[in-house]
C-alpha cells in the first residue's frame, strides 16, 4: 500500500477550491454560494493541516489555524443563514438577481 504525499493532499485541495470557487461565480442561489465559501474554507483547511504535517510534524501551527478557521466560518455560516432567512421572509426569494431590485 503506498502511502499518500503531500502531492495527492494538495490536488484534492485545489480541486475542493476551484469547485468552489465555480459554484460561487455561476451560482445564483443564496444558499449555494453560501456553500461554496465552506468548500473554499474546507479546502485551505487541508492545506493547513498537510502543510503542519509534512513541513513541521512537530508543531501544531496548522491545526490551530484549521480550528480557528472552522471557528469563523461557523459563525459567518450562522449570520449568513439568519441574513438568508430574513430576506426570504420579507421578499419571497433568496436569488442574487432578485436581490439586487429589492428595496429594502
Amino acid at each position: 500500500m503506498t502511502p499518500i504525499s503531500i502531492t495527492h493532499i494538495l490536488l484534492l485541495s485545489t480541486s475542493l477550491f476551484f469547485i468552489g470557487m465555480y459554484g460561487f461565480f455561476t451560482r445564483r442561489n443564496l444558499i449555494t454560494l453560501l456553500m461554496s465559501v465552506e468548500l473554499m474554507l474546507n479546502s485551505v483547511n487541508i492545506n493547513f493541516v498537510a502543510f503542519n504535517k509534512y513541513l513541521f510534524p512537530e508543531k501544531l501551527d496548522g491545526v490551530f489555524f484549521t480550528i480557528f478557521v472552522i471557528t469563523i466560518a461557523a459563525a459567518e455560516a450562522a449570520v449568513a443563514i439568519a441574513i438568508i432567512i430574513n430576506l426570504y421572509r420579507s421578499h419571497q426569494s433568496i436569488d442574487v438577481e432578485d436581490a439586487g431590485e429589492m428595496k429594502f
